[in-house]
């Protein structure tokens, strides 16, 4: 094709070819249109006084094809270069000019050419069917729906996987692996502990949970807690609270294969600190949103046992645990009460309304002298358990109102505490910080002393 262009005196103009696309289909002339763009920057080849022809030739066969640099050379007749070059008509010589563009000839790999090259000269021969597979296969690297480009099936990379013995396991496979190895009686206690962290891991997630029921692993825990190694009782608990906790259905089969009077039984006798917390981390995990399990807690003496924990623990920790177990029953049932205000006449709801109607926790409470054992909690110097305290004295202020009011040593903890946190709480607006989780104490023991008044 043929580009004809009228230049005015002085004036230095160049061609500019963006991206040159080689892969044209061979034999044909190109349709594509040449842009000359003026130079605005000052860029001076030449000039050009009166009308210059610009002839651009394509021609079948093989393309030389040549290699750029980063600086302008010249280009012959016949030659061709790599997609992304920067190409320009200098019309003061009437000749094309090639350098590297901005991707660096990204593409132009020995992977897109089969034409080996054993020395390093500017300048290759390559055919025009070599150019256009090498076109093809760029676009295809390129195209972002390539997804069986970039993935392999599983099951070829289980197979190569398996050649370089490497083994894949789902987490059902695992576990069994893990209760296999626990059954055996020949595994150490150390191996059993390790493996019963392992464990621990995976019955997080619900359908890993049901699955070490399915298995046979529940009951496999149950009997851990009954070891005559405390370490063994104390993992085996923590394994039991992580898969009953916020999964239903593991909550009735643990209930079913006696695990809740297991632990009852091990918060009743002499277990060193880290068993106990680990059995009431269970306790309360079986317990939660579980009515059936709270009745079956309270038949058989759980606040009592509850109580004896209380009063021998100094160090408050065990005490924080309980008095959190019992405000979440306590808030609970009340919220399953007031929801039944807004959804009516709902058979699912009417029924857990009914099983909690079993739970007299409140009763309990009031019956196993509770009112007059939280408020112990607030001589703690934490800040976190007289949170915990003060939010379960007024979940149970209902039933506990005249017992507080008589309770003298309470009215001063009570006075004593919001001068102390008031305080805290105007040497934090000073400093610019409002609504801190001061202010919520302060708020919650305005609230507990209106309701003594």
């Amino acid at each position: 094709m043929k580009l004809i262009y009228t230049g005015a005196s002085g004036a230095a103009l160049f061609l500019l070819l963006h991206h040159c696309q080689i892969a044209s289909t061979v034999g044909q002339k190109s349709d594509r249109a040449l842009t000359v763009v003026e130079n605005t920057e000052g860029w001076e080849e030449g000039s050009v006084d009166k009308k210059a022809e610009v002839t651009v030739d394509e021609e079948e066969g093989d393309f030389e094809v040549v290699q750029p640099t980063d600086n302008w050379q010249t280009l012959k007749a016949g030659q061709a270069v790599p997609a992304g070059s920067h190409v320009r008509l200098n019309l003061q010589t009437g000749h094309r000019e090639v350098r590297l563009g901005e991707e660096q000839l990204k593409y132009w790999t020995q992977e897109h050419s089969s034409v080996s090259r054993e020395t390093e000269n500017d300048q290759s021969t390559i055919s025009a069917d070599d150019l256009k597979r090498a076109m093809k296969k760029m676009k295809d690297d390129l195209n972002p729906n390539s997804v069986t480009s970039k993935y392999r099936p599983l099951g070829e990379l289980k197979r190569d996987m398996a050649q370089l013995d490497l083994l894949v396991e789902t987490d059902i496979q695992i576990m069994k692996r893990l209760l296999d190895q626990l059954k055996n009686s020949n595994s150490t206690t150390e191996l059993k502990l390790n493996l019963l962290l392992d464990l621990e891991y995976l019955v997080h997630q619900v359908d890993n949970g049901q699955s070490l029921c399915s298995m046979g692993g529940l009951q496999l825990i149950v009997e851990g807690l009954n070891s005559t190694d405390f370490r063994l009782q104390e993992t085996s608990a923590f394994v039991l609270g992580s898969a009953v906790s916020s999964n239903p259905m593991v909550q009735v089969k643990a209930v079913e294969c006696g695990a809740l009077q297991t632990l009852l039984t091990m918060m009743a006798t002499a277990q060193p600190l880290g068993v106990k917390k680990k059995v009431l981390f269970a306790v309360a995990s079986l317990l939660r949103n579980f009515p059936y399990a709270q009745h079956h807690f309270l038949s058989h003496g759980g606040l009592q046992v509850l109580s004896e924990i209380f009063t021998a623990d100094g160090g408050g920790v065990l005490r924080t645990r309980i008095v959190t177990m019992l405000y979440d029953m306590i808030s609970e049932k009340e919220l399953i009460s007031r929801a039944g205000l807004d959804l009516g006449h709902d058979a699912a709801h009417e029924e857990r309304v009914h099983q909690y109607s079993k739970v007299s926790l409140q009763g309990e409470l009031l019956e196993k002298g509770w009112c007059n054992l939280v408020p112990q909690l607030l001589e703690s110097t934490e800040h976190d358990y007289r949170e915990k305290a003060l939010r379960a004295l007024l979940a149970m202020a209902p039933m506990c109102l005249d017992q507080y009011r008589s309770d003298r040593s309470l009215l001063g903890s009570l006075l004593t505490l919001r001068d102390q946190y008031q305080e805290m709480v105007e040497s934090e607006i000073i400093v610019g910080e409002e609504n801190s989780y001061f202010a919520e104490i302060v708020e919650l023991i305005n609230s507990l002393q209106v309701k003594m008044q």
